[in-house]
């Protein structure tokens, strides 16, 4: 997933945050609403933005792992330039992600039917490989960040191009991190999920007495 150049950083937002284990996470992700609408936005946040999405190193060698097998589904220009510089580079801000082409796309969209779909999803529900993508796209729209300590942070961040999510995800009143159940169970584990539904409920809960 192309990089929103506008991500917040939740040291700067005046939203109330609260801890859940070892993660400091906005109270968006627990009182918004989000889901995906494929056949609205057409997978557009893997063009979008400036950068690639954030990897890390074992997630760069399982994606290595898996190049021969989406091969075939990236673009001559996505070929040439994992041939070149690989499947990441370190951006301007020194952080490791994943290559793109052009300055925009992720070497690894590929298309159906007009929609933009990751060849290493593709692969991965196809029973091909082992890997999914890296955690970062799973967690769209969590944007992660690590502090001093071992503390983690999570940030809910909204962009434009996911408003037919938000509208979906009203609909069906899907909060975001029950959209995310699976990536952040991947992430923190089951128990840290199971820990972080019970913070939902009670400030969910608190939100509907006021």
């Amino acid at each position: 997933m192309a990089s929103n150049p506008s991500t917040g950083d939740m040291d700067n937002q005046m939203i109330p945050i609260i801890q859940v284990g070892d993660v400091l996470l906005s109270t968006e992700i627990l009182t918004r609403c989000f889901c995906c609408d494929l056949e609205a936005c057409h997978g557009e946040c893997c063009v979008e933005g400036d950068a690639g999405a954030p990897v890390t190193l074992d997630e760069v060698a399982q994606i290595e792992d898996s190049l021969d097998v989406v091969w075939n589904d990236l673009s001559a220009a996505a070929q040439a330039v994992v041939d070149k510089q690989g499947v990441a580079y370190t951006d301007v801000e020194g952080d490791l992600v994943t290559s793109i082409v052009n300055g925009r796309d992720c070497v690894f969209t590929c298309y159906d039917n007009g929609c933009c779909l990751c060849a290493l999803e593709k692969a991965y529900r196809q029973g091909s490989t082992r890997f999914c993508k890296p955690i970062s796209c799973a967690l769209y729209p969590i944007r992660e960040k690590k502090f001093a300590g071992g503390l983690v942070g999570l940030n809910y961040n909204e962009w434009n191009i996911c408003r037919p999510a938000v509208m979906l995800g009203n609909k069906l009143n899907i909060k975001v991190y029950e959209f995310l159940k699976g990536p952040l169970v991947r992430r923190f584990g089951e128990l840290w999920y199971a820990e972080l539904v019970q913070a939902a409920r009670e400030l969910n809960g608190k939100s509907s007495e006021k």
